[in-house]
Protein backbone atom coordinates (compact mmCIF):
# COMPACT_ATOMS: atom_id res chain seq x y z
CA UNK A 1 0.00 0.00 0.00
CA UNK A 2 1.30 3.44 -0.96
CA UNK A 3 2.42 5.52 1.99
CA UNK A 4 3.05 9.21 2.66
CA UNK A 5 5.47 10.06 5.49
CA UNK A 6 5.23 6.42 6.53
CA UNK A 7 1.42 6.44 6.84
CA UNK A 8 -1.02 4.66 4.50
CA UNK A 9 -2.89 6.98 2.12
CA UNK A 10 -6.34 5.95 3.49
CA UNK A 11 -5.25 7.14 6.94
CA UNK A 12 -4.08 10.46 5.49
CA UNK A 13 -7.28 10.92 3.49
CA UNK A 14 -9.44 10.09 6.50
CA UNK A 15 -7.68 12.64 8.66
CA UNK A 16 -7.95 15.26 5.92
CA UNK A 17 -11.69 14.64 5.75
CA UNK A 18 -12.03 15.08 9.51
CA UNK A 19 -9.91 18.21 9.21
CA UNK A 20 -12.32 19.48 6.56
CA UNK A 21 -15.14 19.18 9.12
CA UNK A 22 -13.21 21.42 11.53
CA UNK A 23 -12.30 23.66 8.61
CA UNK A 24 -16.00 24.06 7.84
CA UNK A 25 -16.57 25.53 11.29
CA UNK A 26 -13.46 27.71 10.95
CA UNK A 27 -14.72 28.98 7.58
CA UNK A 28 -18.18 29.89 8.88
CA UNK A 29 -16.87 31.62 11.99
CA UNK A 30 -14.14 33.40 10.04
CA UNK A 31 -16.74 34.48 7.50
CA UNK A 32 -18.82 36.19 10.17
CA UNK A 33 -15.74 37.93 11.55
CA UNK A 34 -14.67 39.05 8.09
CA UNK A 35 -18.14 40.44 7.33
CA UNK A 36 -18.20 42.47 10.55
CA UNK A 37 -14.63 43.75 10.25
CA UNK A 38 -14.64 44.24 6.48
CA UNK A 39 -17.90 46.20 6.43
CA UNK A 40 -17.94 47.82 9.87
CA UNK A 41 -14.29 47.89 10.95
CA UNK A 42 -15.12 46.23 14.29
CA UNK A 43 -12.80 43.54 15.68
CA UNK A 44 -15.58 41.42 17.18
CA UNK A 45 -13.90 39.42 19.95
CA UNK A 46 -17.34 38.34 21.19
CA UNK A 47 -17.73 36.18 18.07
CA UNK A 48 -16.87 32.99 19.97
CA UNK A 49 -19.45 33.88 22.61
CA UNK A 50 -22.16 34.29 19.96
CA UNK A 51 -21.11 30.91 18.54
CA UNK A 52 -21.63 29.45 22.02
CA UNK A 53 -24.97 31.25 22.46
CA UNK A 54 -26.20 29.80 19.15
CA UNK A 55 -25.51 26.27 20.37
CA UNK A 56 -27.17 26.96 23.73
CA UNK A 57 -30.18 28.54 22.03
CA UNK A 58 -30.70 25.27 20.12
CA UNK A 59 -30.19 23.21 23.28
CA UNK A 60 -32.56 25.30 25.40
CA UNK A 61 -35.11 25.34 22.60
CA UNK A 62 -35.04 21.54 22.47
CA UNK A 63 -35.18 20.96 26.24
CA UNK A 64 -37.67 23.68 27.17
CA UNK A 65 -39.89 24.01 24.10
CA UNK A 66 -39.32 20.84 22.08
CA UNK A 67 -37.91 22.81 19.12
CA UNK A 68 -36.22 20.33 16.80
CA UNK A 69 -32.87 20.70 15.05
CA UNK A 70 -34.23 21.92 11.72
CA UNK A 71 -36.26 24.71 13.29
CA UNK A 72 -33.30 25.62 15.51
CA UNK A 73 -31.12 26.07 12.42
CA UNK A 74 -33.36 28.98 11.45
CA UNK A 75 -34.59 30.24 14.81
CA UNK A 76 -31.34 30.29 16.81
CA UNK A 77 -29.41 32.54 14.36
CA UNK A 78 -32.41 34.89 14.24
CA UNK A 79 -32.64 35.12 18.04
CA UNK A 80 -28.89 35.56 18.58
CA UNK A 81 -28.67 37.93 15.60
CA UNK A 82 -31.46 40.06 17.11
CA UNK A 83 -29.56 40.10 20.41
CA UNK A 84 -26.47 41.25 18.50
CA UNK A 85 -28.48 44.04 16.90
CA UNK A 86 -29.55 45.27 20.35
CA UNK A 87 -25.93 45.34 21.48
CA UNK A 88 -24.91 47.18 18.32
CA UNK A 89 -27.56 49.86 18.87
CA UNK A 90 -26.78 50.25 22.57
CA UNK A 91 -22.99 49.99 22.60
CA UNK A 92 -21.03 49.40 19.41
CA UNK A 93 -22.45 52.23 17.30
CA UNK A 94 -20.75 54.74 19.59
CA UNK A 95 -17.30 53.34 18.71
CA UNK A 96 -17.31 53.31 14.90
CA UNK A 97 -15.35 56.55 14.57
CA UNK A 98 -12.81 55.54 17.22
CA UNK A 99 -9.74 53.32 17.02
CA UNK A 100 -10.69 49.63 16.42
CA UNK A 101 -8.96 48.83 19.71
CA UNK A 102 -11.96 50.23 21.59
CA UNK A 103 -14.31 47.85 19.79
CA UNK A 104 -11.99 44.93 20.52
CA UNK A 105 -11.89 45.77 24.24
CA UNK A 106 -15.66 46.20 24.42
CA UNK A 107 -16.44 42.93 22.64
CA UNK A 108 -13.81 41.11 24.71
CA UNK A 109 -15.55 42.32 27.85
CA UNK A 110 -18.93 41.25 26.47
CA UNK A 111 -17.52 37.79 25.72
CA UNK A 112 -16.37 37.42 29.34
CA UNK A 113 -19.80 38.52 30.59
CA UNK A 114 -21.68 36.06 28.36
CA UNK A 115 -19.37 33.21 29.30
CA UNK A 116 -19.66 34.01 33.01
CA UNK A 117 -23.46 34.17 32.90
CA UNK A 118 -23.72 30.85 31.05
CA UNK A 119 -21.26 29.17 33.43
CA UNK A 120 -23.29 30.39 36.40
CA UNK A 121 -26.51 29.10 34.85
CA UNK A 122 -25.37 25.83 33.26
CA UNK A 123 -22.00 25.03 34.84
CA UNK A 124 -18.71 24.44 33.08
CA UNK A 125 -19.34 20.83 32.05
CA UNK A 126 -20.60 20.13 28.56
CA UNK A 127 -24.01 18.86 27.47
CA UNK A 128 -24.73 16.72 24.44
CA UNK A 129 -27.16 17.68 21.68
CA UNK A 130 -28.73 14.73 19.82
CA UNK A 131 -28.05 14.16 16.14
CA UNK A 132 -31.35 14.50 14.22
CA UNK A 133 -32.82 11.21 13.00
CA UNK A 134 -32.52 12.15 9.33
CA UNK A 135 -28.75 12.64 9.68
CA UNK A 136 -27.85 9.53 11.65
CA UNK A 137 -25.83 6.70 10.19
CA UNK A 138 -22.54 6.57 8.30
CA UNK A 139 -21.17 6.79 4.75
CA UNK A 140 -18.57 4.35 3.45
CA UNK A 141 -16.12 6.46 1.42
CA UNK A 142 -13.79 3.56 0.78
CA UNK A 143 -10.89 5.05 2.71
CA UNK A 144 -12.94 5.81 5.83
CA UNK A 145 -16.35 5.57 7.47
CA UNK A 146 -17.74 9.12 7.69
CA UNK A 147 -20.76 9.91 9.89
CA UNK A 148 -23.61 11.35 7.82
CA UNK A 149 -23.89 14.35 10.12
CA UNK A 150 -20.29 15.38 9.51
CA UNK A 151 -20.86 15.13 5.76
CA UNK A 152 -23.91 17.37 6.23
CA UNK A 153 -21.78 19.92 8.12
CA UNK A 154 -19.32 20.13 5.22
CA UNK A 155 -22.04 20.54 2.59
CA UNK A 156 -24.09 23.02 4.64
CA UNK A 157 -21.11 25.22 5.47
CA UNK A 158 -19.94 25.30 1.85
CA UNK A 159 -23.40 26.36 0.69
CA UNK A 160 -23.70 29.03 3.40
CA UNK A 161 -20.23 30.40 2.67
CA UNK A 162 -20.87 30.56 -1.07
CA UNK A 163 -24.25 32.28 -0.65
CA UNK A 164 -22.74 34.84 1.72
CA UNK A 165 -19.78 35.54 -0.56
CA UNK A 166 -22.02 35.82 -3.62
CA UNK A 167 -24.43 38.17 -1.83
CA UNK A 168 -21.69 40.54 -0.70
CA UNK A 169 -19.45 40.45 -3.76
CA UNK A 170 -21.81 39.89 -6.70
CA UNK A 171 -25.20 41.44 -5.91
CA UNK A 172 -26.60 44.95 -5.75
CA UNK A 173 -27.32 44.49 -2.05
CA UNK A 174 -23.66 43.69 -1.41
CA UNK A 175 -22.56 46.72 -3.42
CA UNK A 176 -24.87 48.88 -1.31
CA UNK A 177 -23.44 47.42 1.89
CA UNK A 178 -19.87 48.12 0.82
CA UNK A 179 -20.71 51.62 -0.35
CA UNK A 180 -22.57 52.39 2.89
CA UNK A 181 -19.49 51.59 4.94
CA UNK A 182 -16.93 53.24 2.65
CA UNK A 183 -18.86 56.48 1.98
CA UNK A 184 -21.94 56.62 4.24
CA UNK A 185 -22.68 60.30 3.57
CA UNK A 186 -22.91 59.74 -0.19
CA UNK A 187 -25.13 56.66 0.22
CA UNK A 188 -27.33 58.56 2.69
CA UNK A 189 -27.89 61.24 0.05
CA UNK A 190 -29.62 58.61 -2.12
CA UNK A 191 -32.22 58.09 0.59
CA UNK A 192 -30.71 54.87 1.99
CA UNK A 193 -30.82 54.49 5.77
CA UNK A 194 -27.17 53.72 6.49
CA UNK A 195 -27.53 53.09 10.27
CA UNK A 196 -30.14 50.42 9.54
CA UNK A 197 -27.81 48.76 7.03
CA UNK A 198 -24.93 48.80 9.52
CA UNK A 199 -27.18 47.38 12.24
CA UNK A 200 -28.44 44.55 10.03
CA UNK A 201 -24.91 43.77 8.84
CA UNK A 202 -23.71 43.26 12.40
CA UNK A 203 -26.76 41.14 13.14
CA UNK A 204 -26.03 39.00 10.07
CA UNK A 205 -22.42 38.46 11.12
CA UNK A 206 -23.52 37.46 14.61
CA UNK A 207 -26.19 35.19 13.11
CA UNK A 208 -23.51 33.37 11.09
CA UNK A 209 -21.64 32.64 14.32
CA UNK A 210 -24.84 31.35 15.94
CA UNK A 211 -25.58 29.18 12.90
CA UNK A 212 -22.11 27.63 13.20
CA UNK A 213 -22.92 26.98 16.86
CA UNK A 214 -26.10 25.09 15.98
CA UNK A 215 -24.25 23.03 13.35
CA UNK A 216 -21.52 22.15 15.85
CA UNK A 217 -23.87 21.25 18.73
CA UNK A 218 -24.29 17.55 17.75
CA UNK A 219 -20.55 17.21 17.07
CA UNK A 220 -19.00 18.66 20.23
CA UNK A 221 -20.07 19.19 23.81
CA UNK A 222 -22.23 22.30 24.22
CA UNK A 223 -20.57 24.25 27.03
CA UNK A 224 -19.93 27.89 28.02
CA UNK A 225 -16.25 27.40 27.16
CA UNK A 226 -16.77 26.20 23.58
CA UNK A 227 -16.43 29.69 22.11
CA UNK A 228 -13.25 30.53 24.00
CA UNK A 229 -11.52 27.41 22.70
CA UNK A 230 -12.14 28.26 19.04
CA UNK A 231 -12.17 32.06 18.74
CA UNK A 232 -8.37 32.48 18.96
CA UNK A 233 -7.86 29.97 16.14
CA UNK A 234 -10.55 31.70 14.09
CA UNK A 235 -8.85 35.07 14.53
CA UNK A 236 -5.62 33.50 13.28
CA UNK A 237 -7.50 32.14 10.27
CA UNK A 238 -8.90 35.61 9.50
CA UNK A 239 -5.46 37.18 9.76
CA UNK A 240 -4.02 34.57 7.39
CA UNK A 241 -6.81 35.07 4.87
CA UNK A 242 -6.69 38.85 5.18
CA UNK A 243 -8.69 40.97 7.61
CA UNK A 244 -12.00 41.82 5.99
CA UNK A 245 -11.55 39.47 3.01
CA UNK A 246 -14.67 37.31 2.59
CA UNK A 247 -13.03 34.90 0.14
CA UNK A 248 -9.87 34.78 2.26
CA UNK A 249 -11.85 33.78 5.35
CA UNK A 250 -13.61 30.93 3.53
CA UNK A 251 -10.57 29.51 1.74
CA UNK A 252 -8.23 29.88 4.72
CA UNK A 253 -10.72 28.27 7.09
CA UNK A 254 -11.21 25.20 4.93
CA UNK A 255 -7.53 24.77 4.01
CA UNK A 256 -6.20 25.33 7.53
CA UNK A 257 -8.68 22.82 8.92
CA UNK A 258 -7.22 20.20 6.57
CA UNK A 259 -3.65 21.29 7.38
CA UNK A 260 -4.45 20.85 11.06
CA UNK A 261 -5.90 17.40 10.37
CA UNK A 262 -2.84 16.38 8.31
CA UNK A 263 -0.54 17.57 11.09
CA UNK A 264 -2.36 15.35 13.59
CA UNK A 265 -1.18 12.37 11.54
CA UNK A 266 2.45 13.23 10.84
CA UNK A 267 3.26 15.23 14.00
CA UNK A 268 0.36 15.29 16.53
CA UNK A 269 2.24 17.47 19.03
CA UNK A 270 2.25 20.37 16.55
CA UNK A 271 -1.44 20.19 15.57
CA UNK A 272 -2.46 22.79 18.16
CA UNK A 273 0.09 25.37 17.01
CA UNK A 274 0.40 24.80 13.26
CA UNK A 275 -2.22 27.49 12.47
CA UNK A 276 -0.33 30.06 14.54
CA UNK A 277 3.00 29.11 12.94
CA UNK A 278 1.43 29.65 9.51
CA UNK A 279 -0.01 32.96 10.72
CA UNK A 280 3.45 34.14 11.83
CA UNK A 281 4.96 33.20 8.46
CA UNK A 282 2.18 34.95 6.54
CA UNK A 283 2.51 38.11 8.65
CA UNK A 284 6.23 38.25 7.91
CA UNK A 285 5.89 37.63 4.17
CA UNK A 286 2.55 39.34 3.49
CA UNK A 287 1.23 41.40 6.45
CA UNK A 288 -2.12 42.07 4.72
CA UNK A 289 -2.88 38.34 4.52
CA UNK A 290 -3.09 36.01 1.55
CA UNK A 291 -6.23 37.63 0.12
CA UNK A 292 -6.06 41.02 1.84
CA UNK A 293 -5.30 44.36 0.28
CA UNK A 294 -2.00 46.04 1.03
Amino acid sequence: MTEIFGYPIPVILGQLMLGLVNGSFYAMLSLGLAVIFGLLGVVNFAHGAFYMLGAFAALIGLDAFGINYWVALVLSPLVVGAFGIVLERLLLRHLYKLDPLYGLLLTFGLALIFEGVMRYRFGASGTTYPVPDALQGVLNLGFMILPVYRAWVIVASLVICFVTWFTIERTRLGATLRAATENPRLVQSFGINVPIIVMLTYGAGVGLAALAGVLSAPVIQVSPLMGTSVVVVVFAVVVIGGMGSILGAIVSGLVLGMVEGFTKVIYPEASNIVVFVIMAIVLVLRPAGLFGRE
